[in-house]
């Protein structure tokens, strides 16, 4: 087909898909169809485990436009077929759903896209129909399957072991038309407790995922029809473009809806993480000059977030105009809304892609391969002996173990317990496995590494374009009436919640340092005014002089020299604090005065630069380093007197464009976060363990780097480059700027060759155009980057991406607050938050601080050690089976059925279910764990295993035959008349042995097998340094015990032979143990050796390092500039120049 039919869906999104047309083929159809009862089904099962082949050889290629089934391939390689489907009420249009999420076909871009809306107004002008069938109901349906779908899904997908089970069946009847019944009802018996468990917890998780998702699902709202009517519905009905009414109470949001007039106060801790309210303002109204332009008309969710009420939160307050309610647009219903998406992600994961599960399907097709050689051999033998050849089956069904599903999942299931007890709740649990791999974690720092709290540690005003000497607190007399303590009292989203003041704890620190009191207007005292009652803040009678004095300084003059009698200032209007903006501003008014004042808080650097240049003081600069590099985290205050002109309802509709300019700059508040007790001693293991530490937070950089400095992040010696990246402008192309952020001694001066002793620093702004303009330069700079400040919270998950896309396994610690995208994409996201939001991090912790880091990786690392443990012991355990089989079948004899049922139930099961309960190590070490089984280690170590085996079944079924009491067994063979006891019991004259079972061939390899399975559990079952030594596991020392004697011996031998087993068995045990101790000894020296002829390592990360080492110019030289330069003729898209 032509290129042009290949479509692109969601294109630069994180769910980017590719598309193809088709449609479907009666002749096709009719064939497949044949094949399906031709094969009794099973061609079925294959195209349903094969999405494409089934497409391919039902439906034929169109065009995108004309087709009936579309097939998408994402980028993670899953295959998806909806059905495109006309519209029911408009026929010509038409759409397909996925992931319960519809796309529509526009003939503008000639491809399928969601329907998004562009302008309010063009929403609210579409007639309710029109909004009712795009948009459909608001509901966000987590249906719960039934038992019966969840059975088909457990045994049909093919997302997990399940092409085993169909397998297992086959197995099932393969071995009762062979009449080993109970054989056949023992693995029925473990599959059925194995899916009723599986079953059980994924139903329990739908469950409580409905319940969470259900509750406030459905309630009654008031909506503003036309003609102002109010009508109520059920949350339902609600539709894009209709005005929904905020009631006065609060009530918890039902969809997104952007207000439009009045006021609310949020608990968005749903989606957040945090529990501080927030203020949500009306969308602003645009002035006439701006609703002409169509960019500023559009609206989008990111850039009116302080004026979107998001679905799942909860509106505490409202505040209104009088005889108006609180309306707000609905913008988004059902999962296209925030808690849809969220509960999107949990519904639809990204699935984990892990190099040991990859292995294991590769390593079970190597034994399907020796199956096919026994196969192959015992057909032969069965053809030349004239015996049945379904008989020959059995070989196959041996080599895959009936319990190796619930043996891969054990040791995960005990470390998921483990990390519970201490306190860690995972929702994820075959992230514990990738866990061990871990080997870079980035911290939050605000209420990770730091304590949560702000305290204030002192002010520095400034008068006259110079700095005040630093002062301990702004509770003064002679203060009380300065711009510098209004600024403080105002500019603020603190709101009182039944009598108790509440909001970001910087504010409440902020505001408590004043010692003012905060009122807000009732609800009866708003309907006695014509327009929002402001939220009103005054100094405490003592503060106040007993009458109006003129200060001898400029900043200290009364902003009233007619004061009356009572001294409030009215806040008027809030621009929230934006992190984009790094500011709040507030406009207030004093009571008695005409004209109005704004007040700014924000970062230094950004408030500086709004104010008047001549406000500013010289040494501003050096003052804020010296603070930020003490680990102060530092707030810029600024004022400004407003315009007479401006009154109460221009200042509503304003941009804060024009209050932020020309303003005088007040001073700096200076704060100290006090890092947690538990900070250094955790970093400090986990440098140790040669696991990487990266400080992502959105803090002032220097403040973030003294901090990084004080928890042994960054060692003292180390020096720390900053680089300051600037976009294109004037014709100039993009640079990158270098500097030290301290000034180093001569001693600790950064040679360009030396390695691990320099550290990268950059803020979100400079990440973004490096990210943009200097792609390359963003991995080398990854590699050492430990400072990564002022970082937006999708930045935060950009940066996760970049170190991924290094090679790292990434870990993330976080309190919860814009950390869900990094959590979520993380290979091990860790919240400290227990708030709903942690419902997207695989794992939360109960313990607020950053222990539970090393914890998670100690028991990740346990859990992949036993995962590779169980499968070593289950393949060796399939192939030791396999060479007793096949031994017997050359003299046309197998195992019994209670022989085989001995083996799997008896010995296996109790094994892999108890070698799994060894805890972690407990301590890090510097090693981490293989990824894959297909390593030189682990094969080597389970090729020497099953040679030994195979060697001492070998020489005991050989050397059997060559005893001189050895004949054809029958049931009147006695060969142990010379020992003490003959148990007769043993002895069944009156069943006839069809199946040539009792033999002393059959009795000597099952009693040597036996003992070998044992033999690999304890080999296998490995200790430290990841995992507590074996004889601490007292359930396995107990099993080991108990199993030991209980070999059991189907015909009686004489007591010599006996003897002599019994020293091939220990003689088994030694090469065993022997061997593997040497592989593990030797392993890490050949693997050390490997690389060291290896010219290309593996991982893309020590890749960069290697060529960076030998690289003149790397690390940057401080004060040099790089630049970023278009070179097409040599094919790389920059080309980087080195400007001194």
């Amino acid at each position: 087909m032509e290129k042009e039919d290949l479509k692109v869906l969601n294109p630069g999104e994180e769910e980017e898909m590719e598309l193809q047309g088709y449609r479907l083929c009666r002749w096709r159809l009719v064939m497949v169809g044949l094949g399906v009862l031709c094969t009794g089904g099973f061609l079925l099962l294959l195209l349903y485990w094969m999405p494409e082949w089934c497409v391919k050889l039902t439906c034929t290629r169109t065009t995108v436009r004309d087709a009936e089934v579309v097939l998408l391939r994402s980028m993670v390689g899953i295959l998806l077929l909806p059905p495109v489907l006309p519209s029911s009420v408009f026929p010509q249009i038409r759409y397909f759903t996925l992931h319960s999420t519809k796309y529509y076909w526009k003939d503008e871009v000639q491809n399928f896209e969601i329907c998004l809306i562009q302008t309010l107004d063009s929403l609210i002008s579409l007639s309710p129909l029109v909004r009712r069938l795009f948009f459909g109901v608001n509901e966000i349906a987590v249906k719960v399957p039934s038992v019966f779908k969840l059975l088909i899904k457990e045994y049909f997908n093919p997302e997990v072991l399940n092409p085993f089970y169909i397998f297992q069946l086959f197995s099932v009847i393969l071995w009762s038309a062979d009449e080993y019944y109970y054989y056949a009802v023992a693995i029925v018996f473990m599959s059925v407790i194995s899916t009723a468990t599986s079953v059980y917890t994924i139903k329990k998780q739908y469950v409580m995922l409905h319940d969470m998702v259900a509750a406030h699902s459905v309630v009654r709202v008031s909506v503003c029809r036309a003609n102002n009517d109010i009508e109520e519905i059920y949350s339902t009905d609600l539709v894009p473009g209709d005005v929904m009414v905020i009631p006065s109470n609060g009530t918890i949001m039902p969809c997104d809806a952007v207000l439009v007039s009045g006021t609310c106060i949020v608990n968005e801790s749903m989606l957040t993480g945090e529990s501080v309210p927030v203020t949500k303002t009306n969308l602003p109204n645009p002035v006439p000059e701006e609703v002409r332009d169509e960019a500023d008309g559009a609206y989008n969710t990111e850039d009116y977030k302080r004026h979107t009420l998001f679905c799942g939160t909860h509106v505490i307050q409202t505040r209104f105009y009088t005889g108006e309610l609180v309306k707000a647009v609905v913008v988004r219903t059902g999962f296209s809304t925030a808690k849809g998406q969220l509960v999107r992600s949990i519904l639809y994961p990204k699935p984990t892609d892990f190099k040991l599960y990859r292995d294991a399907y590769l390593f079970l097709l190597c034994l399907v391969a020796v199956a096919g050689i026994g196969f192959i051999y015992s057909i032969v033998l069965s053809i030349m002996n004239k015996t049945i050849i379904i008989e020959s089956l059995d070989i196959i069904t041996i080599t895959v173990p009936p319990a190796l599903p619930a043996a891969m999942t054990a040791g995960i299931v005990y470390a998921q317990r483990r990390l519970k007890h201490i306190g860690i709740f995972c929702i994820s649990p075959q992230r514990i496995n990738i866990c061990g791999q871990i080997n870079l974690v980035c911290f939050d720092k605000t209420g990770t590494l730091t304590e949560d709290g702000l305290d204030l540690w002192g002010v520095q005003r400034v008068e006259n374009g110079s700095f005040h000497l630093s002062e301990e607190n702004a509770y003064k007399e002679n203060l009380v009436k300065s711009q510098f303590v209004a600024c403080m009292a105002t500019c603020h989203s603190l709101t009182k919640i039944e009598g108790q003041l509440s909001g970001d704890p910087l504010d409440l620190k902020m505001f408590e340092a004043t010692g003012w009191i905060l009122e807000e207007a009732t609800e009866e005292e708003t309907s006695l005014h014509n327009r929002i009652m402001p939220t009103v803040v005054r100094p405490p009678k003592q503060l106040l002089p007993p009458e109006p004095a003129v200060s001898q300084e400029q900043d200290m003059v009364p902003l009233n020299p007619q004061l009356p009698s009572v001294y409030e200032i009215g806040i008027v209007r809030q621009f929230p604090f934006s992190s984009a903006l790094q500011r709040m501003t507030v406009v207030a008014r004093l009571l008695g005065e005409k004209r109005m004042d704004a007040y700014t808080k924000g970062a230094p650097e950004v408030v500086a630069g709004l104010c008047k240049k001549d406000t500013v003081p010289e040494k501003f600069a050096e003052v804020l380093e010296g603070y930020t590099k003490q680990g102060f985290r530092v707030i810029a205050l600024a004022h400004r007197r407003l315009e007479s002109k401006l009154t109460w309802h221009k200042v509503q509709n304003i941009n804060r464009d024009h209050i932020e300019t020309n303003m005088e700059f007040l001073g700096m508040i200076i704060m100290q976060n006090k890092l947690k007790t538990e900070t250094p001693g955790v970093l400090q293991d986990l440098r140790q363990a040669n696991i990487r530490t990266v400080m992502v937070t959105g803090d002032n950089m220097l403040t973030a780097i003294s901090v990084a400095r004080d928890c042994g992040m960054i060692p003292p010696q180390d020096t720390v480059i900053i680089a300051d990246a600037h976009t294109p402008h004037d014709g100039h192309a993009a640079k990158i700027t270098w500097r030290y952020a301290d000034k180093p001694s001569k001693t600790s001066r950064l040679e360009p060759k030396a390695q691990e002793l320099y550290h990268f620093a950059m803020n979100g702004k400079s990440f973004a155009v490096i990210a943009e303009h200097f792609p390359d330069m963003l991995q080398k700079l990854v590699l050492h980057g430990t400072v990564f400040a002022r970082m937006a919270p999708d930045q935060k998950t950009q940066l996760i991406e970049a170190l991924q896309g290094v090679d790292y396994f990434v870990g993330m610690c976080g309190d919860g607050a814009n950390d869900c995208g990094a959590l979520k994409r993380a290979h091990g996201g860790i919240s400290l938050s227990e708030l709903e939001a942690s419902v997207a991090s695989p794992f939360t912790s109960r313990t607020p601080n950053i222990s539970c880091v090393p914890s998670l990786i100690r028991e990740g690392r346990a859990a992949l050690i036993t995962s590779f443990c169980v499968f070593k012991f289950m393949a060796l355990y399939s192939i030791i089976q396999y060479i007793s089989v096949t031994l017997l079948y050359s003299i046309l004899s197998n195992l019994g059925d209670f022989q085989f049922l001995f083996i799997d139930i008896a010995i296996i099961l109790l094994i892999v279910f108890t070698m799994s309960l060894n805890p972690a190590w407990k301590e890090l070490v510097s090693r981490r764990p293989p990824s894959g089984l297909i390593s030189g280690p682990l094969l080597f170590s389970v090729l020497t295993q099953i040679l030994i085996c195979l060697a001492f079944q070998t020489v005991t079924f050989l050397w059997v035959q060559q005893q001189p009491w050895y004949t054809t067994w029958s049931p009147l063979t006695d060969v142990c008349n010379l020992s003490s006891h003959i148990n007769t019991s043993d002895l069944n004259n009156t069943e006839v042995d069809d199946h040539n079972i009792q033999n002393f061939e059959n009795t000597s390899l099952f009693y040597i097998s036996s003992f070998q399975y044992l033999i690999v559990a304890i080999v296998f079952s490995k200790g430290k340094p990841f995992r507590q030594p074996s004889y601490k596991n007292f359930c396995l020392f107990v099993l080991l015990v108990y199993a030991l004697p209980r070999a059991l011996c189907i015909v009686c031998v004489p007591f010599d032979w006996r003897v002599k087993l019994f020293l091939i068995i220990v003689v088994n045990a030694a090469v065993s143990v022997v061997v593997e101790r040497g592989i593990d000894l030797q392993a890490y020296k050949c693997l050390s050796w490997l690389r060291c002829l290896r010219k290309m390592p593996k991982a893309r990360y020590m890749h960069l390092a290697q060529e960076l080492s030998v690289d003149p110019d790397w690390p940057p030289k401080p004060t040099t500039t790089t630049e970023a330069k278009p070179c097409p003729e040599n094919g790389s898209t920059y080309q980087i120049m080195i400007n001194s």
